[in-house]
C-alpha cells in the first residue's frame, strides 16, 4: 500500500508492480481497493496496476462532505499528477465504471483504454430502484456494530449474491473493518454513501458516450443479485452503450452477478481484459 494526493484528500492505493502500461482500478459504491485483488493479479506483471480507495472508503481520508463523481474525478486528476502518470488505462466497477466513464470523457488525452465492469449504463428510475433493492444487504452493514471480525464476516456470508464465498472476500472485508471500543464496524460512514447515492441519481451517463475517444471494453454480468431483474446492465442498456460509445466491445460473462464478476475466479474475464489491452497496445505501435 502507498499514499497519494487527491484533491485536498489523501488517497490510499494498492499497487501491483509491472513493466507495462499503468492501469487505475476504481471500485464501487461501498467497496474498497481490495476488490481488485483477483483481476489485478492476473494483469501483473504485464502491467502496473493501481487500485484506489475512493475518498471515504478504506484507508483514504474521509471528509465530512464531497461525495460525487465530480469529486472523484478531481481526486484522480490530482492523483495522476502526484504519481507522474501522463496516460493510463481506467477500469471501473459499478460506481467506479461511471467515474471512469466521466473521467475518460473529460480528459481524453489522459486515458488510453477504458474498461467498464457492470456499470456505466443509463438506467430507468424503475431499474435503478431494483438495483438499489438488490444491493440493500450490502448497504445494511454500514453503521452496524459486531462483537468480532468473525461475526462481521459471518453476517456477510449470509448474502446469497456473495456465494460461493471467495478467500478474496476475507481480505476485502478486513480492509474495510475497523476495531473500536464497542466492537467491529465498517470504516464507511452511512451519511457519505447517502450523499454519493443522491448525487449518482442525478448523474447523466448517456451524453458522455459519444465523447469517449479511446478503445472501450464493457463487461456484463447477466445474473441478478436477489432477483432475476436487478441487474446493472439490462440488454437494452448494454446495446445502447455499444451503439453510442465509438468502437466499444462487449464481453458477457454467463453465470456471474454484480459481485461475482469481480470476486469469482474467471479465466474468460481475465483473458478478455488481457487481450483487449494487448490489442490496443499493438494498434498504437502500428500507428507509430
Amino acid at each position: 500500500m502507498r499514499k497519494g494526493k487527491g484533491d485536498g484528500v489523501e488517497i490510499n492505493l494498492a499497487v501491483w508492480e509491472g513493466e507495462g502500461n499503468d492501469i487505475l482500478c476504481i471500485h464501487g459504491l461501498t467497496a474498497n481497493c481490495r476488490c481488485w485483488d483477483g483481476i489485478a493479479s492476473s494483469l501483473s506483471p504485464l502491467h502496473r496496476v493501481w487500485a484506489m480507495d475512493l475518498r471515504g472508503r478504506g484507508f483514504s481520508e474521509k471528509p465530512s462532505s464531497g461525495y460525487s463523481i465530480d469529486h472523484h474525478c478531481r481526486d484522480i486528476r490530482a492523483l495522476l499528477g502526484h504519481l507522474g502518470i501522463k496516460r493510463i488505462a481506467l477500469m471501473g466497477h459499478s460506481l467506479g465504471a461511471y467515474i471512469a466513464l466521466a473521467y475518460a470523457a473529460k480528459y481524453p488525452e489522459q486515458v488510453g483504454n477504458l474498461i467498464l465492469i457492470d456499470g456505466g449504463g443509463k438506467l430507468s428510475p424503475e431499474q435503478a430502484a431494483r438495483v438499489f433493492a438488490g444491493i440493500k444487504p450490502s448497504l445494511d452493514r454500514l453503521g452496524q456494530v459486531f462483537p468480532t471480525f468473525e461475526a462481521y464476516i459471518d453476517n456477510m456470508k449470509k448474502a446469497p449474491f456473495l456465494q460461493p464465498w471467495s478467500p478474496l472476500m476475507d481480505a476485502y472485508f478486513r480492509h474495510e473493518a475497523e476495531m473500536f471500543p464497542g466492537g467491529v464496524r465498517s470504516r464507511i460512514q452511512p451519511a457519505h454513501i447517502q450523499e454519493e447515492a443522491s448525487n449518482l441519481n442525478r448523474f447523466e451517463a448517456e451524453p458522455l458516450y459519444r465523447q469517449i475517444q479511446c478503445p472501450a471494453l464493457i463487461l456484463r454480468a447477466p445474473e441478478g443479485m436477489l432477483a432475476k431483474d436487478d441487474i446493472l446492465l439490462p440488454e437494452e442498456v448494454m446495446d445502447k452503450m455499444i451503439r453510442k460509445i465509438p468502437g466499444a466491445k462487449r464481453l458477457d460473462l454467463p453465470g456471474t452477478n454484480h459481485f461475482s464478476i469481480l470476486f469469482a475466479p474467471s479465466a474468460a474475464r481475465d483473458e478478455g481484459i488481457r487481450k483487449f489491452l494487448k490489442k490496443s497496445i499493438d494498434n498504437i505501435r502500428r500507428e507509430k
